[in-house]
């Protein structure tokens, strides 16, 4: 971050952890969230959370609460990892498109970003779930500007 600092480009560094544990929050659910998570079913629990979490209805409204409240030059997206499998990288990828689209995005992802022409893109999140959705997105490692 410093780096970017020093390039003066401001990001906008949000955690999908930190926006879905606001969400539980402000729906007043956390708590009993964190209380029966233990004892309950654990595709109970999935489906409770894919729907107070859902992308298009309460995740990308808080991204773009943020992206409208905050000025900046990018978005540094993190957390994927720690909200799987209750949000799917691609459902907030697809979803985000209609909201972030006058800055870039950088998704930090713990796994890999696999392109050719003949499969397309997909993310294989911690280098093993293959998800052969398809994305807008590139591998910046590599990438000049």
């Amino acid at each position: 971050m410093a780096r970017v600092g020093h390039a003066r480009v401001t990001v906008l560094d949000l955690s999908l952890y930190d926006l879905s544990l606001g969400i539980l929050e402000e729906r007043g659910i956390l708590e009993q969230v964190l209380n029966i998570e233990s004892e309950t079913d654990k595709i109970e629990l999935r489906e409770l959370l894919q729907s107070v979490l859902d992308p298009q209805a309460n995740l990308i409204p808080k991204i773009g609460e943020a992206i409208s409240s905050t000025p900046h030059d990018v978005i540094f997206l993190s957390g994927v990892g720690e909200v799987y499998p209750y949000i799917r990288s691609h459902n907030v990828l697809n979803n985000l498109q209609s909201t972030a689209k006058d800055k870039p995005t950088v998704l930090f992802f713990p796994g890999s970003y696999t392109h050719s022409l003949a499969t397309g893109a997909s993310l294989d999140l911690f280098g093993c779930l293959h998800d052969d959705k398809y994305y807008r997105a590139f591998n910046i490692l590599n990438y000049e500007v």
